[in-house]
């Protein structure tokens, strides 16, 4: 049966009217009821009109490319990376590169016939910034499923719910089978797409671990957003590495080994916030106040470490002679910050650029269609043993 404007408008609790305005883009509409008509749309798998319906199964030369935050380093760069690949380009001739040099590694990424290499047809790619809304992040999938793109690019952390989890995975499952190529790069896989994960996990456990090797036990951890699976990722590798060292979380004022059954397993030495400067400065303040004796701080990215930073230095506190700080990500100004920052290192431009490969068909999908995005541990100046007792 045939879903129609209608349907929509009832689904959407809307008068038809508006569901043209929405779907039309050229009349300003509430931000909630556009969400709610597109919602409507991807719930009826609505389709615009019989013309637009037989179309469905083209592609146009658009690519998505969806992030968090456009201005954050960490997303630029994957962003930047994707669109590199977009073409136009004839690369050279095979011979011209050594033994598994080309393009693409050794799946090669560029098909090839009796007259040498075919050309690479140019894409268009669209950033689209979310600014971490789940809401917003559907409403951009469904619109690059309107414009029948090529190819769709989801960058960086999901929203951690089964209700974002279980509409995301149908509307992937949608943009498949109308021909779009889905790659996920840096976020858990979902069924159908492509997905290139970061070892948060791996990556933040060799941080902790490096600082409980210096000598450190009363760590505190700056976290992000407790909605982002990144997050929660990152907080169980650092969780895990203290609890391997025989270190259960600890809150103020509890002493490292002493008689469980005196008091209730304390709460971990943990603050919430955003992934920016603003957040690693608040946090650093509060953890600061509730364990004065803190010997170290892991920040949840290179920028929130930074915030921390500042924080300790209008404390009156030196890194790391009195704190050590460490990062994640290895961000550019990770190495020029002074003290350089500890941190690990997520190759972002290499991920961005094989996803824009992945999305294009240039580069063999990984086995299984998901690979493993290898984390690097940095050691720099801004780590080093904690103070002597009475320092």
């Amino acid at each position: 049966m045939t879903v129609t404007l209608a349907d929509v408008a009832a689904r959407a609790g809307v008068s038809p009217a508006t569901v043209s305005r929405v779907l039309s883009g050229n009349y300003p509409v509430a931000e909630a009821t556009r969400a709610r008509v597109l919602r409507a749309v991807d719930d009826l798998d609505y389709v615009v009109n019989g013309p637009a319906s037989a179309l469905a199964a083209a592609n146009s030369d658009l690519v998505g490319i969806l992030v968090n935050d456009i201005a954050d380093p960490f997303f630029g760069i994957m962003a930047g990376a994707i669109q590199s690949e977009m073409g136009p380009a004839v690369p050279p001739a095979a011979d011209a590169w050594g033994p598994g040099q080309a393009p693409g590694g050794p799946q090669g990424r560029v098909a090839t016939g009796p007259a040498g290499p075919a050309p690479v047809a140019e894409k268009l790619a669209v950033v689209c910034n979310t600014n971490g809304s789940p809401e917003r992040e559907l409403t951009y999938l469904t619109l690059l499923q309107r414009q029948r793109a090529a190819a769709v690019v989801l960058t960086g952390s999901a929203a951690d719910g089964p209700e974002h989890t279980e509409r995301l995975a149908a509307k992937v499952a949608r943009l498949v089978a109308a021909g779009t190529r889905v790659v996920l790069c840096g976020r858990p896989p979902v069924a159908g797409a492509l997905a290139l994960t970061f070892d948060n996990r791996g990556g933040a456990r060799r941080l902790t671990e490096h600082l409980l090797t210096l000598g450190h036990r009363r760590v505190g951890y700056i976290a992000g957003p407790a909605e982002r699976t990144t997050t929660r990722h990152r907080l169980e590798g650092h969780l895990a590495a203290l609890a391997a060292h025989g270190l259960p979380a600890q809150a103020p004022g509890t002493q490292p080994g002493g008689d469980p059954a005196a008091a209730p397993e304390p709460p971990p030495l943990v603050v919430h916030g955003a992934y920016d400067r603003a957040s690693g400065y608040d946090a650093a303040c509060e953890l600061l106040r509730r364990e004065p004796g803190i010997t170290a701080l892991v920040a949840a990215n290179d920028t929130v470490a930074l915030g921390a930073c500042a924080a300790l230095r209008d404390m009156g506190l030196s890194i790391p002679r009195d704190v050590s700080v460490t990062g994640f990500d290895d961000l550019p100004f990770s190495a020029d910050a002074a003290p350089a920052l500890s941190t690990v290192r997520l190759p972002l431009y290499e991920a961005g650029a094989r996803a824009g490969r992945l999305a294009l068909g240039r580069e063999a999908p990984p086995p299984g269609g998901v690979a493993m995005i290898r984390a690097e541990l940095m050691i720099r100046d801004s780590t080093a043993p904690p103070p002597a007792p009475g320092r």
